[in-house]
Formats: C-alpha cells, structure tokens, sequence
C-alpha cells in the first residue's frame, strides 16, 4: 500500500523512525522523572507540557529530514490542521497521548506517529515511555511490538470465549457508552486504560472492544487505528462505515473500534 510499504521494505528506513519514537520517548521520560513539571493551559482548555513540545520537536525535524516531501499534522501546530483536507498523503502526530495521565505521574500515556493515505491509516507507530515500548504496524503488514531489551514480537487479536471485555473508564461512562454497553450480550468485563492504549489492548487480545462515544481528534486515533488494523481488527463509525482521516474538520465521528 503505497508510501507505507516502500517504508517497511526499506529496513534502514523502518529503524530510522523507531529510533525517532525511542528519542522521542526518552524526552518525554526526561520531563517526567522531573519533579516539577510546568503546565501551560491551550486555547482548547487542554494541557500542554514540555516534554509534548519536546516530543513534537524530535519527531517533526526527523520527519522533515527523512521525508521531505510529506506534509505533517501534529497536535501541536495549529497551522498544520488544514493540511490534512487537501493532501492525499501525510505523517499526523500527537507527540503526548494522555496529558493528564503524564501529570498525574501514570504510566498510560503515549506517543503517536501514524502516515495516511488516500483517507487511511497505513502505518502507525505508538509508543509507552514509561514501559520503554514500541508498537507499530499496519493493516497490509501485520503488527509488531518491541521491548526494552530490544526484542520484537507479533502481536495478534485474540477473542476470550465466555466474555466480551469492553474498554471503558469504570468510573466516567457517559450515558451513550453506558446503552452501548447494555446492549452487549453475554458477560461483560469492564477494562480500564488511558490514551491510545485501550486500541492496543484490544491489538493485544487483551480486550475486544473500544466503544468510543465521545470527541476525538485524528492525532488520537491514526497511529493506534493502523496498528489495531494490523493485528485483526478494525474501526467503524456508528454508520458501519471506516473511520477516515484527512477531513475538514479534524474531529472525529464517535466510532467503534473491535477485534474481528
């Protein structure tokens, strides 16, 4: 599929952004072991700290530097919002998935590099500072993670029989998560995780099921939306519909993310 596979063929290429993950990974540890850590409050009303711009900084020049010719959307930098509507490749970035996690001192947060094609996640790359993880992958390739010590293993969709463990905040459901979740049959078994984790635990097998009925933005969802593709599963939209990248308005439909 297009830039992604010219990508992962390439193995120089390929270690060439795992090691901008990893570098990206290592500032945002480095603000985090700090004790102080300076919060600024965006127009949004969402944080922002250092080690998000730090993140942002490396993975944005390492991408200049290796694909000059994409364009790239990050959290970040508001003039790159628009971007994405009028092109027909680009890199999008959310540098620190969880911010509120980061400050509160847990270790679900993130950090997310995805590549879009013609509306699509094909390649994404979601890495866990505090656990020294690297997930990535694609629909087309299968999906990967790689551990501290540098190993790397597939990671597969695996069901439970008996039960459908849904991912959701056991103590802030909303009420259309909560009728969602009704409407499962069978047992139930809530699971809990921050960011773009709750897609990798279902990539995992870990879970089955991420109904998410609340906003998100594109940065949220396209790194984890490929890996979750990679590793047998997929995200619709309420419609039945793929989830899509690259829209107008860089919000995205409530959606349903599952293993198949």
């Amino acid at each position: 599929m297009g830039k992604a596979n010219e990508i992962l063929k390439n193995l120089e290429l390929t270690k060439e952004l795992i090691d901008l993950m990893d570098r990206a990974n290592k500032a945002i540890i480095e603000v985090y072991n700090k004790p102080n850590c300076e919060i600024e409050i965006k127009n949004n009303n969402t944080p922002l700290t250092q080690a998000d711009l730090a993140a942002n900084k490396i993975l944005t020049n390492g991408l200049k530097r290796l694909f000059p010719k994409i364009p790239i959307v990050s959290e970040e930098d508001e003039n790159s919002f628009n971007i994405s509507s009028k092109e027909d490749i680009f890199w999008i970035i959310d540098p620190l998935d969880g911010t509120k996690e980061f400050i509160n001192k847990s270790d679900e947060f993130t950090c997310n590099l995805a590549l879009v094609e013609n509306n699509s996640p094909t390649l994404g790359f979601v890495s866990v500072p505090v656990k020294e993880l690297i997930y990535f992958g694609g629909k087309e390739f299968g999906s990967k993670v790689i551990n501290q010590a540098k190993q790397i293993s597939q990671i597969k969709y695996k069901s439970c029989p008996g039960v459908c463990r849904v991912v959701a905040s056991k103590s802030h459901l909303n009420k259309r998560t909560k009728e969602f979740i009704e409407n499962i049959e069978g047992n139930i078994e809530l699971i809990q995780a921050g960011s773009s984790l709750k897609f990798i635990k279902i990539a995992e097998g870990l879970a089955d099921i991420y109904p998410r009925l609340g906003p998100t933005s594109e940065w949220d969802t396209a790194a984890a939306h490929a890996i979750l593709e990679g590793a047998g599963g997929n995200v619709l939209q309420l419609n039945n519909k793929d989830l899509v990248y690259g829209k107008s308005d860089i919000l995205n439909p409530h959606f349903v993310a599952r293993g198949l």
